[in-house]
């Protein structure tokens, strides 16, 4: 019944007694048996076969054990897979009095008392946060790493804020309010697993802990955030800035400063350039603390803004950038020399900062500050043009305020409900973050969340410091400090290296780059005795040098161009162009000289009146033509007419229609085209056998997967039954396989073996059906190209035509557009057409004389009748219209 399915587990538990009888109910050691004796009842006489002795196997014993290890043996794993999906199921059974209330639910007087129900309770909450945050949210990105850091105090509220030994993990339970009554389901646990635990530790401690990654990270170039938060008076100052009467007392920022400059004179291989800046929101307005080292404090109120950068990020526009080149230095503008009141924080900016007082912090910081280290680091290796940049931002929040126990008054209550308002808005900007429904982010609510806007969930490495009280008066505000950690750490950012290219740097890298390729091209010409090969731009010389070659290439005089670089490519190729357009340019001349055309449609009596000569009453054509009304005897055409200008190829009638393009392909494919046709069928044979072995392959390779598959599913059963069965194992202690098993195993082997071969052979006969395939096609468009030029030639084009093209190019006129080359003959009949209708429209009388004239030239044969260019197209194109080829040139 162990093959499939999962069997009950069974535990016992004794109820704890002073009187345990022992010689009746025996534990054996392996904590799983329990043995249960029964005196003989006397009174059944000397013959007495009642049983009295019973042994079950279970799998545990509970006797004399703790609430939490009941939970971890009994209740555990079963929460755990309801985690996965599983359902799951916890019953007690027993006899009244035997304490199944009391391992259920426990005792509520006390923690450690508490049973099944509340552990199971907190257990999927913990799990859940961590599993969302370490797995499922750690798929894109970096999180945000959060630490928690408790104000030393003499009165610890212990049995409220517990930290477990993992330094993760804290536990805050808050007392119920008995005014609600008995039934009260007031939360009162909760658990929160951070990053860190900071709980009476130094302040080296902490900076290594919080920010010692992150600075070295913004060497490399990675944005950087560090930030404190948490209730006013927590020590957020002192965590960032420290105390200056204390060299072990400083904070993150001073120490921050330090490492950076010591890392800056480590690496020797670069150069660094090292700013700082110093912006605090005070009741939402932007002040840069840094704006007047020498004087007092300066207000610019009216000059700063946060602005988007085009990459996405923001910055804020007017804020002073101040260099500094080593620590000391930094440290200066810093810390300011002389204090005007003797503070525990007496630096430059805690100065300018405004702090007020209130009953929980005498020096209460009434602004959020952003002290901002700007590090830009260029390569010594002159070929390097790549540089990169970081800004490392130290956040100092001030505190939230409850205004019933700080009993701020005036302009510092004023100045509270900024700061709560601030803080609430970056709280929300926080939970749409770790919200990924949300499309939109509320980061311009407030100046605080627009200015830390690549912190939140952007290009950055961001740490948070939650700094808490431990006393038990301030319960609700830690509570509250810890739901808004435990939100951060749900944040996700994306940081990346800001590297930046110096352009200066990369032409001068790009010039030395291509100095560089041009000597290895000459040695190469050298080698390759292609000595005089020039990489320059062509001189005129080498121009018409290049217009010859092309010119006695199309005269056939020349069966090659000699080419050794690309601009002599294309040179080459705009030589052909001028080519071209001076052949069309030639054609078009010699049909206007030859045909008398006229580019403007003007009507020749009505030019002649624009220039106020007479009209003449008489109109002719040179070669042959009509007049209208009495034409002066010098006028009068007295040459024979010519012949039609449209005759047909030799050996062919020009009354006669030329044949099909189905028949005339038969017949090209015999005589012209043989030649290419018996390519074409001899690739076409070996695409048809390389693809049926593709086939053969594809068929083979599905046989053996299949025969692979079975083999893995029968080798699973014979592994399924053997441990079922328990393992043989040698002397060696290696487990034995059966025959059969090895069998199988062996087999397996050798068709995966095939497989892999059959899969490499069709991927090699892939690639030779794609060429078979290109080479057909190539057959196929040459065979195609061929045969409408010879038809075009033989059955459709007029000797004129061929002899004109002939006469102006080396251009075949076969491969010339049938329209287009018909389009040229027609010119004289288009003009001819035009004239006479001009002449028709000024005498109507004109159209009798024109017909009786034309029936002439019909009986005597000496020239046809003219027709409209559509016309005399539509009769060309009788029996000439593209046909379908026949299906023996397609391929399938």
């Amino acid at each position: 019944m162990s093959t499939s399915g999962s069997e009950v587990k069974v535990y016992v538990r004794t109820r704890p007694t002073t009187c345990f009888a022992q010689e009746l109910i025996e534990y054996l050691p392996d904590n799983q048996t329990v043995n249960v004796r029964q005196k003989r009842n006397s009174r059944k006489g000397v013959v007495n076969n009642q049983m009295n002795f019973w042994s079950f196997r279970l799998n545990g014993v509970l006797h004399n054990v703790s609430q939490e290890e009941v939970y971890q043996s009994v209740a555990h794993s079963v929460v755990l897979d309801a985690l996965e999906g599983y359902n799951g199921t916890i019953m007690c059974f027993g006899q009244t009095g035997t304490g199944k209330t009391y391992t259920m639910t426990g005792a509520t007087e006390s923690y450690k008392q508490r049973g099944i129900i509340p552990h199971a309770i907190q257990e999927p909450f913990i799990c859940f946060t961590y599993l969302f945050i370490t797995g499922v949210m750690s798929t894109s990105g970096s999180e945000v790493k959060v630490y928690v850091r408790t104000r030393p105090t003499t009165c610890f509220a212990q049995e409220l804020i517990e930290y477990l030994p993992d330094n993760q993990t804290v536990n805050v339970r808050q007392k119920r309010n008995s005014r609600k009554g008995v039934v009260n389901n007031q939360m009162n646990f909760w658990s929160f697993r951070l990053n860190g635990v900071l709980h009476n530790v130094s302040q080296e401690e902490v900076y290594q802990s919080v920010a010692h990654s992150v600075v070295l990270d913004a060497l490399e170039g990675y944005n950087g955030t560090i930030m404190c938060f948490g209730q006013t008076g927590t020590g957020k100052t002192y965590t960032m800035t420290g105390a200056t009467e204390s060299y072990k007392q400083r904070g993150i920022i001073p120490r921050a400063i330090q490492e950076v400059f010591r890392e800056v004179d480590q690496r020797v291989s670069h150069t660094f350039s090292v700013h700082l800046s110093f912006l605090e929101i005070y009741n939402e307005t932007l002040v840069d603390l840094l704006a007047s080292m020498k004087g007092g404090r300066a207000v610019q109120s009216g000059t700063l803004a946060v602005v988007e950068e085009p990459g996405g990020g923001v910055s804020v526009k007017g804020l002073s950038l101040h260099v500094v080149h080593n620590e000391e230095e930094a440290l200066s503008v810093l810390f300011e020399l002389v204090a005007p009141k003797p503070v525990v924080y007496d630096m430059l900016g805690e100065m300018n900062r405004i702090i007020g007082e209130h009953a929980l912090n005498k020096n209460s910081s009434r602004s959020h500050c952003i002290f901002t280290i700007h590090i830009e680091s260029h390569s010594r290796t002159q070929s390097d043009a790549s540089y990169v940049t970081s800004k490392l931002n130290l956040v100092d929040l001030a505190g939230s305020e409850r205004l019933s126990k700080t009993g701020s008054e005036g302009q510092v209550q004023r100045e509270a409900m900024y700061i709560n308002r601030s803080l609430s808005f970056l709280e929300q900007a926080i939970i749409a973050l770790a919200d990924r429904r949300r499309e939109h982010v509320p980061f311009r609510q407030s100046k605080l969340t627009h200015a830390l806007k690549d912190s939140l969930g952007g290009n950055c490495n961001t740490v948070l410091v939650a700094n808490i009280y431990g006393e038990a008066a301030q319960i609700d505000e830690t509570l509250s400090t810890l739901r808004f950690a435990a939100r951060m750490k749900c944040v996700h950012t994306e940081p990346s290296v800001n590297e930046h290219v110096d352009p200066a740097l990369q032409i001068r890298r790009l010039q030395k780059e291509i100095q560089l390729l041009k000597q290895e091209l000459s040695i190469h010409d050298t080698l390759a005795n292609r000595a005089g090969v020039m990489y320059e731009n062509l001189t005129e010389t080498q121009v018409v040098e290049i217009k010859n070659e092309v010119q006695r290439y199309l005269e056939g005089t020349s069966d090659e161009i000699t080419i050794v670089n690309i601009r002599q490519v294309q040179q080459v190729f705009a030589q052909f162009k001028k080519v071209l357009q001076e052949q069309e340019k030639r054609i078009k001349e010699h049909l206007s000289k030859e045909y008398c055309l006229v580019e403007n449609t003007q009507s020749p009596l009505s030019s002649l009146a624009a220039k106020g000569q007479e009209p003449v009453e008489a109109v002719g054509e040179v070669e042959g033509g009509f007049g209208v009304g009495v034409a002066t005897p010098s006028q009068r055409h007295t040459g024979p007419l010519s012949p039609s200008k449209t005759k047909g190829k030799k050996g062919k009638e020009s009354s006669s229609t030329p044949p099909s393009k189905m028949e005339a392909f038969e017949d090209f494919k015999m005589e012209r085209g043989s030649e290419i046709n018996r390519i074409l069928k001899e690739n076409k044979a070996v695409l048809l056998e390389r693809l049926d072995q593709l086939h053969k392959l594809t068929h083979a390779i599905n046989s053996i997967k299949k025969e692979i598959d079975h083999t893995s599913s029968e080798l699973r059963l014979h592994r399924e039954q053997r441990q079922n069965q328990g393992l043989f194992v040698s002397a060696e202690g290696e487990p034995v396989l059966e025959e059969a098993e090895l069998a199988l195993l062996m087999s397996l082997r050798e068709m995966k073996d095939r497989y892999r071969q059959n899969y490499e052979e069709l991927l090699s006969t892939k690639a030779e059906v794609h060429y078979c395939q290109h080479l057909v096609d190539q057959c196929r468009t040459r065979l195609l190209t061929e045969f409408e030029s010879w038809y075009n030639e033989s059955f459709l084009l007029p000797d004129e035509v061929q002899a004109i093209f002939r006469q102006s190019g080396p251009i075949r006129p076969g491969l010339i557009p049938v329209d287009k080359a018909l389009t040229l003959e027609a010119d004289e009949e288009v003009q001819f057409e035009q004239l006479r209708t001009e002449l028709l429209a000024e005498s109507p009388s004109a159209v009798s004389f024109y017909n009786a004239h034309n029936r002439t030239l019909l009986r005597r044969g000496n020239r046809s009748v003219p027709h409209s260019p559509v016309s005399r197209r539509n009769n060309i194109g009788v029996g000439t219209s593209k046909l379908k080829l026949p299906a023996i040139v397609s391929i399938s």
